[in-house]
């Protein structure tokens, strides 16, 4: 038995996990700052980082004991180390290294992004590589071509707002709570659609052929304030939400049937905090059995967000290989590894 340990604090969730044999979650804790950071509608890195200072040390000692292991039991020790914010992703990083160097334990350090895309192993096997992976979240919309445990090669990113930051957005103007995500859901599953209405908003870069995969939602949130504007009536915050997904969705779907069509590609993982929007998940669903292709995302809404079990999931495949790191390593906002050591 192999037991890690995944420390994650790079944004607004500080999280603790202990996984054993990289697929088996033993103690997940999670704290996070969604109530802390609501008045602003958005992160602040300031406030980020003290929360995480106060909560990591607590967290860690509640998860161990929950677990019932010593950390000379722990094999390794898995931090995020990028990307995210830099003060916050140093409170985890100062927390492996006093661990590491009190109980001889080694580091690996985990890329963020590819943790989401890897926490579907604490769900099923994981799947033969390589693999279209999927990302959107609130900082991310992005397709990778996953090749092997730590090699990622972008094929698609947005050229302004994510997804999730666009769910935000569109929530403030609507006069909805942040985070926006589970709001507008809640707001367009209530919708009932008159036979034949059409979508207010345009088809988001219907100028893009078949080559070009992008991703770009600033120009949804202009054009949700534009109708809004052109409003007579009350504000059909119903109507608006369901359109506004029904939208954003239609290029994700068009954009991962162009990542296919590219790369011959037919196992997509689909990961991030917007994949706990069940009605995004429904049109990956009935898309992939349409395609075909082979469809994984994480089943438990937790595994979406930012967790500690998906870190040291990842870190066992990079344990396993090896991929150890010093006490002096470095933390970056940077989403490329060979850009920061």
């Amino acid at each position: 038995m192999v037991y890690g340990l995944g420390i994650e604090s790079s944004c607004d969730e500080t999280s603790i996990a202990i996984v054993k044999d990289g697929k088996e979650v033993v103690s997940l804790k999670v704290y996070s700052q969604i109530e802390t950071h609501s008045p602003y509608r958005g992160v602040v890195p300031e406030i980020a980082s003290r929360a995480h200072l106060e909560k990591i040390n607590s967290l860690l000692a509640v998860c161990m004991e929950e677990a019932n292991i010593q950390f000379l039991e722990l094999k390794y020790i898995a931090v995020t180390g990028y990307p995210g914010l830099v003060g916050s992703l140093m409170i985890g990083a100062q927390l492996a290294r006093c661990i590491s160097l009190v109980h001889s334990i080694p580091i690996v350090l985990v890329n963020h992004l590819e943790a989401h895309l890897t926490v579907i192993g604490l769900e099923n096997e994981l799947p033969a590589f390589p693999w279209l992976g999927v990302l959107l979240s609130g900082g991310n919309s992005s397709i990778y071509i996953y090749k092997g445990f730590g090699d990622l090669q972008l094929l698609a990113d947005t050229n302004d707002d994510s997804l999730g930051e666009a769910f935000d957005k569109v929530s403030a103007v609507l006069g909805l709570p942040y985070p926006g995500g589970p709001y507008i859901e809640k707001e367009a599953l209530e919708y009932k659609r008159p036979k034949g209405e059409k979508n207010p908003f345009p088809k988001l870069l219907k100028e893009d052929g078949p080559e070009k995969i992008r991703f770009s939602y600033s120009g949804l949130k202009t054009a949700v304030l534009y109708y809004l504007k052109s409003l007579t009536e009350p504000l059909p915050i119903q109507k608006i939400s369901f359109y506004f997904q029904q939208t954003a969705f239609e290029l994700v779907v068009r954009n991962i049937k162009k990542a296919i069509q590219k790369t011959n590609i037919k196992t997509v993982v689909a990961a991030g905090g917007v994949l706990a929007n069940e009605t995004l998940r429904s049109v990956l669903i009935a898309e992939a059995k349409s395609a075909p292709f082979q469809l994984y995302y994480p089943q438990k809404k937790i595994y979406c967000t930012d967790n500690g079990a998906m870190v040291a999931c990842l870190g066992y495949h990079l344990w396993k290989e090896k991929k150890f790191v010093g006490l002096d390593f470095k933390v970056s906002p940077k989403r490329n590894f060979e850009q920061i050591i």
